[in-house]
């Protein structure tokens, strides 16, 4: 769980605490499973060493070494630091899709998709929305 100042962060933070804590834009995608437009994203074309993290709670998603190019208008990356995620079904859209959230405090991340032929590992892209990370430098 991570903690700002004397406040946990978790899944047990109340919905008034996040829109204190969020700006409007972060509050919209994080806890109303929003989404940016696509290419606006600071970190769609970023390429750093480092560790991205959960905007709302800090809790380490992706390691930098995951990102890749998608060319999707999101930053995306191949996979997730190990339990730092979780998946659910989405037909909010009229389709099947997978939704990822931060498995600390429940916000919203974006969408994984499998098989779309990427030349990973795993030929997985998770599509995650920059408002929803911010990154960490490696020191």
């Amino acid at each position: 769980m991570a903690v700002t100042g004397d406040k946990k962060l978790d899944k047990s933070t109340p919905d008034a605490e996040w829109k204190k804590l969020l700006s409007s834009e972060e509050y919209h995608v994080i806890r109303q499973k929003g989404t940016e437009p696509p290419g606006s994203g600071k970190y769609n074309k970023f390429d750093s060493e480092g560790t991205f993290v959960c905007a709302a709670c800090q809790a380490p998603l992706y390691g930098s070494n995951t990102k890749f190019n998608s060319g999707c208008g999101w930053p995306a990356f191949y996979d997730n630091l190990p339990d730092t995620v979780d998946r659910h079904t989405d037909v909010s859209m009229g389709m099947k899709r997978v939704e990822i959230t931060c498995k600390n405090c429940g916000g919203h991340l974006g969408h994984v998709f499998e098989g779309e032929g990427f030349k990973n590992p795993i030929d997985e892209r998770h599509c995650v929305n920059s408002v929803s990370i911010k990154f960490k430098p490696k020191s």
